[in-house]
């Protein structure tokens, strides 16, 4: 288990007029829920009841947007120190990258190549309305590259997922969800969308993406294009969609608080994995990527007792975990 040193944002900042709305900074914030006992129960193919969640990071800062590495480690995204944090399959942890924005998701695309979102300096726990570099979708390898920072001459806000078609062809949610095409214009997908996480089928013919308790999917055109929104299952286990993640059977895993609900490759919910605290991000990674991790909020201090803030400061403390399953994650592509 390791811990982070918090470091400070970048300087740069962001003015909300180039969201085309004003952005106050919140004074208050809900508290961070305890870690809880879990008990599974099986689902066929996915989990036995007997699988146990390990703790194999926690930090004071955020792990967001988590993605398995091709050698069987996993990446996450830290906002707040504008780095990309790498766990080995030893559950060591090391910088991998330091030269993003306010990194949120991770996705890998074509070669290799490093995809994120980027927040720059729009935590909501710093001081947003007084940011002046814009939000958007880069590249940070082989060196760092905005992809997009606007849409119809306007901020794009604080963008949340991303997932990078073999093709290259890159999807997006910001409020709504987007498209960068491989010529780099950028297009909405879907209308009247609550989106949050968002995923592509194994084979890339279907668009998946979190719309509030239930998942939308869309049918690939030759071009990247999308159509034929619908609804594509329902959340039962409680809770929003937040981030998602696919295995070789083409089965989607999404976190919600309560944990991570599992829909078949029609839709048919299957269960839910409850986990130790809420979930936001998961991912399939280790030897034959049959390890499954959650990123989850919250934290304990170095004493043991959870993680607090003051009044009107956020607690951006997270946690990841990982758990054995019976089904392994998709190896086509990382994300």
């Amino acid at each position: 288990m390791s811990s982070i040193t918090r470091t400070p944002l970048s300087a740069l900042v962001l003015s909300p007029l180039l969201f085309g709305q004003a952005a106050p900074r919140p004074t208050t914030f809900p508290p961070v829920a305890p870690a809880r006992e879990v008990t599974l129960t099986a689902i066929p193919g996915v989990i036995d009841a007997g699988a146990r969640w390990k703790l194999v990071w926690q930090g004071m800062e955020n792990a967001d947007g988590i993605v398995g590495s091709s050698d069987g480690g996993l990446l996450f995204a830290q906002e707040q120190t504008n780095h990309i944090l790498k766990l080995d399959k030893k559950d060591q942890v090391s910088v991998f990258l330091s030269n993003g924005h306010g990194n949120g998701a991770i996705a890998i695309g074509p070669k290799g190549r490093i995809i994120v979102v980027e927040r720059t300096c729009t935590d909501p726990g710093a001081h947003p309305e007084t940011c002046a570099e814009p939000t958007g979708i880069a590249a940070l390898t082989p060196v760092r590259k905005v992809l997009a920072n606007s849409f119809n001459g306007k901020g794009l806000g604080r963008v949340n997922d991303v997932v990078a078609a073999k093709d290259g062809n890159i999807y997006f949610t910001s409020g709504g969800a987007y498209r960068i095409s491989p010529k780099g214009e950028v297009s909405t997908v879907g209308e009247n969308l609550r989106t949050n996480g968002i995923m592509l089928s194994p084979d890339e013919k279907t668009l998946y993406i979190t719309n509030g308790p239930v998942v939308a999917a869309f049918d690939r055109n030759p071009d990247g294009s999308v159509k034929n929104q619908r609804e594509f299952g329902k959340l039962e286990g409680g809770g929003n969609g937040d981030g998602m993640e696919i295995d070789a059977a083409g089965r989607l895993y999404v976190t919600t608080n309560p944990g991570i609900q599992v829909l078949s490759p029609e839709g048919k919910y299957l269960g839910i994995i409850p986990t130790p605290r809420n979930a936001i991000s998961v991912s399939f990674t280790g030897p034959g990527r049959k390890t499954l991790y959650v990123a989850a909020v919250g934290a304990l201090d170095p004493d043991g007792k959870e993680h607090v803030t003051p009044a009107g400061v956020r607690n951006t403390a997270m946690s990841i975990y990982k758990i054995p399953v019976l089904t392994h994650g998709f190896a086509g592509r990382a994300k």
